[in-house]
């Protein structure tokens, strides 16, 4: 390769030392504070379904780790269950978040299905709280986690404090990311139902009246 451009590292070539996950999320990143402010919650008492019972008989994902993971969804509009799955896979942030584990857009699917009052007022207070201590504005900027972290015990005070237009926003806001959601969930039920039909129903029809 030419000596004007700077090379990549061989892809090929094995590190004495790889980075850790860790080491590509700043302490400034967002998803810290997402990390810190979920470990706070009681999910038991805000209403959060119980995941640990697995009808396969494997151990199931915490309600937290799934709670993550839409509250990063909200917040990167991604609009889909599949699109997180997939996220999950390929983005770094949400590999740090999800510790690497990597629950199949059908859970995700499920959970949001299980626990849409109290995924609404989880999302309601997050936002309030982190507008209210300025880390938000139109979007999050220069979040840091223990300073969240720090200031979380304020939200109760931070929520009686903010304008009433600005709830509504935000409540507006969350109901149109879950219906959206739930709407492209559906969509991709159906197509996948549709892809399974056979192509020509008119001989389907044919057999069954024989």
């Amino acid at each position: 390769m030419s000596e004007k451009y700077k090379e990549g590292l061989n892809r090929n070539q094995q590190l004495l030392f790889p980075p850790s996950l860790d080491e590509y999320v700043d302490e400034n990143n967002p998803v810290r504070a997402i990390d810190d402010y979920v470990s706070l919650l009681d999910l038991k008492r805000l209403g959060f379904s119980d995941t640990s019972k697995s009808l396969s008989g494997q151990k199931s994902y915490a309600p937290k780790l799934l709670l993550k993971i839409y509250i990063y969804g909200y917040l990167n509009k991604i609009r889909s269950s599949r699109n997180l799955e997939k996220e999950n896979s390929r983005n770094i942030e949400l590999m740090w978040l999800t510790a690497g584990l990597k629950p199949t857009y059908k859970t995700i699917a499920d959970f949001r299905k299980d626990n849409p009052k109290a995924l609404k007022q989880v999302f309601k207070e997050f936002i309030l709280l982190c507008k209210g201590i300025g880390l938000i504005g139109g979007e999050i900027v220069g979040l840091d986690g223990a300073f969240l972290r720090a200031n979380a015990s304020k939200n109760t005070l931070i929520m009686k404090r903010t304008v009433d237009e600005s709830i509504k926003q935000v409540e507006s806001s969350i109901e149109e990311y879950l219906t959206t959601l739930e709407y492209s969930d559906e969509e991709t039920v159906t197509n996948k139902l549709s892809k399974n039909l056979p192509k020509n129903l008119d001989k389907l029809l044919k057999k069954t009246q024989v």
